[in-house]
């Protein structure tokens, strides 16, 4: 694996190590009760929602729905100015939180948490940026509060945040299976867990309807007006994780909003709960849809209406409309890099761009490039692997320069996706500010007649407003160029060296396209990035949500001047009610070469991984890069690849399991897929072949922990330890802590008053293979045949040396609870009108009883794909 910070020079130290960081602190008014009130200016400024790194926190309400959010958050607690000092101590890592540079506010034992209880926060929940949650209970920390909310933190920059992100994963726990069973390895195999969500529409929500179908004409959305503002929460094993906008009224709102929630622990329920609130009256809850994600096929999308239900007034469950939602869950079991070495070998013989062609036209897996896209920029070849594959293409190319990069092709998907990879901090400098702004004063241009219905001179005046706005964007935009990174830089030089050696000009030709170069780059970086930012921004984290209607329409506008400016195009407009911004574009043609020409000439030396308005200095951060170097070569081979991989916080590992499960999924058609005999079909199969033997791997090794697990049963019957997760927890199996029923939901992060419980884990996931389907050939035969399959049972088993040092391994720490062990968060005052039951069906975990007798269920429901 490579590291793209491995270049700089490594020191050793062997003192203790020290890290500081400047960063901006959650608290919530619960928490706040004990401390020194902040000083009145930074109070005025966090009412505002103001932050110290402008130009790349989201401080601008796109909407009045975030106005309504910003509201009730600020309701909920404030953010503080604060130092997080992290100190080594041996074995141990204590994170201390300081605020006004002197109190202590808490101290996190960063040894005892799981890695999953370390993750980046979405946006939605503070509309900020670069957060990460902290999720611990008593026992892990020390806090003067006695709060049992998460800690949320705030850093000045993406690049601070993924560096500390990565800084304190490698102190926590991963979840790691048969540590103690394997040992050279640090464990057999390791879990991640993953589940994307799209909120799309809502109906009939506020409408009553019993479950014998009968309504109730009592509750009817038309009663409550239009003034009713109605919005969603999302909730993770019974954690606030994050929220859709606001939208006006009941009935049927869009929402066609996406979430995404990586690096999760062990899944319980996803509950969507729906309130309403309106002027002058408290929020209360319309209902909550339940989903438990135990039973979900692992790497399948579900779309389809789910219920939102309410407990009736004699305990049968009331439906109040509906919510279309799209689910995906996914939980993959990952091994050792060297268990993928035959498959990465296998990578690495073709390009990663014909990867994605072949696996997309042979297999039909559409799904798989985003990861094949990561392994390439985790081993350094994606912008030489691009370059290569854009220089063939357009040289066998038969279509007009007219039509040249306009199609979806492998090349342009690809380009997309390096495109969104390295530019995100600079398509937010070079838009973000001026589109919110433009979204929070709700502009509604109209210069078509036939739309708006007006007179003349309104359309004049619209006609005046769309070039303002025009100038507003297209002058943040070239301000901006030299911001351009040096990898889209690299990609757009090479885009327009190869659009002109096979379209050169021909003097004698009446169109001899000396613009071809320059808008073959256009093509790129406006057509297929900067332009669709602005026609949906909330689908590159620009805003919150969809824009109401009259604010697209303005998008919609602005973006086709854009877009004909990119295409240096200052005279041809197919709408006679567009000629109006015509000297706009001819003023401004020689500005858009100027910024093609900056934007497709690399920089001799790319400076070092920063972004605009990056605060954390360069020393520091080789510090903790240098650090991170010498930890992990400490550290056991699971444990070292769980760590991840900076600048891009990237996990080889965890993509080629990603890739090797798709592909599995996908194998019950190989037989039947149209074959033609060629390369291609021979790399493709040797490509699932490949998969196919990841997967007997993980088969046996899962199969064989299994078995270990058994035959030790018998001598720990006695204190009934358990091993999960990389930990032992001694507990008797019999005895199992109540889960608090859930009585409120909140609009806050977390309550102080719930009780965190703790759940027993299983012996091993609930997504591990079973043994009557690891022996089968049945999948693989047609690509391994019987001459190539093992001739005996293959082992995993590392016995324990005698001399073998037991500090060496990781340090033993009792494991940290997932977030079903912390407490729902702080409520808006209601009570919850519904029960939130708790899922009927768990996993099913082989123990062995106080009797000894065996239990079954050890391998059932194993790997599910």
């Amino acid at each position: 694996m490579s590291n793209s910070w491995d270049h700089y020079p490594s020191t050793s130290s062997e003192t203790p190590r020290e890290f500081l960081v400047s960063v901006e602190l959650y608290i919530s008014n619960a928490a706040g009760a004990t401390l020194r009130k902040p000083l009145t200016d930074r109070k005025k400024a966090d009412k505002r929602g103001s932050s110290g790194v402008e130009d790349i926190k989201l401080r601008e309400k796109s909407s009045s729905s975030w106005l309504s959010l910003q509201k009730s958050l600020s309701g909920a607690g404030h953010w503080r100015s604060a130092t997080c000092r992290l100190l080594e101590e041996g074995d141990r890592c204590l994170l201390n939180v300081y605020v006004d540079e002197s109190i202590l506010y808490q101290t996190v034992y960063i040894h005892l948490l799981n890695q999953t209880d370390i993750r980046q926060t979405d946006n939605s929940l503070f509309y900020r940026k670069d957060c990460l949650g902290i999720f611990c209970i008593a026992g892990q920390r020390w806090t003067p509060s006695n709060t049992a909310e998460p800690l949320y933190l705030q850093f000045p920059n993406p690049d601070t945040s993924s560096t500390w992100h990565a800084l304190l994963k490698s102190y926590a726990i991963p979840e790691i299976y048969g540590r103690w069973f394997f040992p050279m390895d640090g464990g057999s195999y390791r879990m991640w867990r993953q589940v994307e969500l799209t909120v799309i529409q809502g109906r009939n929500l506020g409408l009553t309807r019993h479950f014998n179908g009968t309504n109730n004409g009592d509750s009817n959305p038309d009663n409550e007006g239009a003034d009713v503002d109605i919005s969603c929460e999302i909730h993770l094993n019974d954690i606030l994780c994050s929220r859709t906008t606001v939208k006006r009224g009941l009935g049927s709102p869009d929402w066609h909003e996406s979430f995404t929630y990586p690096g999760l622990p062990p899944f319980e329920n996803l509950d969507i709960v729906v309130w309403k609130e309106k002027k002058l009256l408290k929020p209360s809850i319309v209902g909550i849809t339940r989903i438990s994600l135990i039973n979900f096929r692992r790497g399948d999308i579900v779309e389809g209406w789910f219920p939102v239900l309410q407990t009736g007034s004699i305990g049968s469950e009331v439906q109040f409309g509906e919510l279309r939602l799209k689910i995906r869950v996914d939980e993959e079991i990952i091994l050792p890099y060297s268990s993928y070495a035959r498959l990465m070998q296998t990578c690495s013989s073709r390009s990663i761009l014909d990867w994605m062609s072949d696996l997309e036209n042979r297999l039909k897996l559409k799904s798989i490039s985003s990861h094949l896209m990561s392994v390439a920029v985790a081993t350094n070849v994606v912008i030489e692997q691009v370059q290569e594959y854009a220089s063939r293409e357009v040289e066998n190319s038969a279509t007009s320069h007219q039509t040249l990069f306009r199609g979806n092709t492998t090349l342009t998907k690809t380009i997309e996706l390096c495109m969104t990879w390295y530019g995100k901090a600079f398509l937010e400098a070079s838009i973000g500010n001026v589109l919110r702004r433009l979204c929070t004063e709700k502009i509604a241009i109209e210069v078509d007649p036939m739309r708006s219905g007006k007179g003349a001179k309104d359309v004049e005046r619209n006609v005046e407003q769309l070039i303002y706005w025009c100038h507003e964007f297209w002058n943040q935009i070239y301000s901006v160029r030299a911001e351009c990174p040096n990898e889209m830089r690299i990609l757009f030089k090479t885009i327009r060296k190869v659009v002109e050696k096979r379209y050169r000009p021909d003097p004698t030709s009446i169109d001899n396209h000396n613009y071809l170069p320059w808008q073959s780059v256009s093509a790129f970086c406006f057509l297929r990035f900067i332009v669709p930012a602005i026609l949906h921004p909330h689908l590159f984290g620009l805003s919150p949500g969809l824009p109401s209607l009259p604010v697209q329409r303005s998008l919609t506008l602005i973006a086709k001047v854009i877009q004909s400016l990119a295409n240096l195009n200052a005279t041809l407009q197919k709408e006679s009610f567009m000629r109006g911004v015509q000297d706009f574009l001819k003023d401004s043609l020689p500005a858009m070469i100027d910024y093609i020409a900056v934007v497709s000439t690399p920089i001799s030396e790319t400076p070092a991984s920063t972004t605009p308005g990056d605060e954390m200095n360069r020393h520091d951060r080789l510090n903790i890069v240098n650090a991170l170097r010498q930890r992990k070569k400490t550290m056991t081979i699971l444990d070292r690849e769980s760590v991840p991989i900076l600048p891009h916080l990237l996990d080889i590992p965890k993509h080629l399991a990603i890739i090797t499960s798709a592909v599995i999924r996908n194998s019950g058609d190989l037989r039947a897929r149209p074959r033609t005999g060629d390369d291609t079909d021979l790399a493709v199969d040797e490509f699932c072949s490949r998969c196919f033997e990841v997967e007997e791997e993980a088969l046996l090794r899962v199969s064989q922990l299994a078995t270990k697990l058994a035959s030790e049963g018998g001598r720990r019957q006695s204190v009934h330890e358990i091993i999960v997760e990389g930990s032992l927890v001694s507990e008797p199996l019999d005895a199992e802590m109540p889960r608090s029923p859930i009585s409120e939901v909140t609009s806050t992060v977390i309550s102080a008053s719930a009780r965190p419980t703790r759940r027993r884990k299983s012996l091993r996931p609930s997504t591990a293979p079973s043994p009557t389907g690891s022996t089968s050939p049945s999948r693989r035969e047609m690509f391994l045949g019987g001459e190539n399959s093992p001739a005996g049972p293959r082992t995993f088993t590392h016995t324990m040396p005698d001399d073998w040092d037991i500090q060496n391994t990781r340090s033993l720490h009792h494991k940290a609870p997932s977030i079903d062990s912390f407490p729902l968060v702080a409520a808006r005052d209601i009570t919850m009108p519904v029960r939130l039951q708790q899922p009927t069906e768990s996993p099913v975990v082989d123990v062995v009883d106080d009797s000894g007798k065996r239990k079954k269920g050890l391998l059932r429901g194993i790997l599910r794909r």
